[in-house]
């Protein structure tokens, strides 16, 4: 775990975005809580400019929260602010829309298990409506699963 936590401070994205990867599957066997220890700095990379980098974050979150249900309260937090993100070239509006389908998919893996099912409801319902058909599919179907 400590050497892939290494590799999340790449000068390549790739690097990162591979490692990103590995910890959260490494996550299932996390005895020694290396990423609780590192659980900021793994989710610091939700405020990166680069969407592929915070789809990474994101996508990944469901797993963790998996294997680490003592940390789903936090990992909700994370995740209810993607939309709240900044645009830059690299993250457009287009873009937000891409990684709230992806934090609906990472909720719909552990939400009978969250504690703030209302704030995820919420968080959802919001793109309900949305003219990304994907999205809105998502959130209808989850909606309709989860209410």
């Amino acid at each position: 775990m400590d050497d892939f936590i290494k590799f999340l401070d790449s000068k390549y994205r790739i690097i990162t975005w591979q490692a990103m990867a590995i910890i959260a599957n490494l996550t299932r066997v996390d005895k020694k809580k290396k990423f609780d220890a590192n659980f900021e700095k793994y989710y610091s990379f939700i405020n990166d400019e680069y969407m592929v980098t915070v789809a990474n974050v994101v996508g990944h979150s469901g797993k963790i929260a998996l294997a680490k249900p003592e940390l789903i309260p936090k990992i909700t937090e994370k995740l209810l602010l993607v939309e709240k993100l900044k645009t830059t070239p690299h993250l457009t509006t287009e873009c937000k829309l891409v990684i709230a389908q992806s934090a609906i998919g990472s909720f719909d893996m552990f939400f009978d298990k969250a504690i703030q099912k209302q704030k995820i409801i919420s968080f959802v319902r919001k793109y309900s409506n949305s003219t990304r058909k994907p999205l809105k599919t998502q959130a209808e179907e989850f909606l309709k699963k989860w209410t």
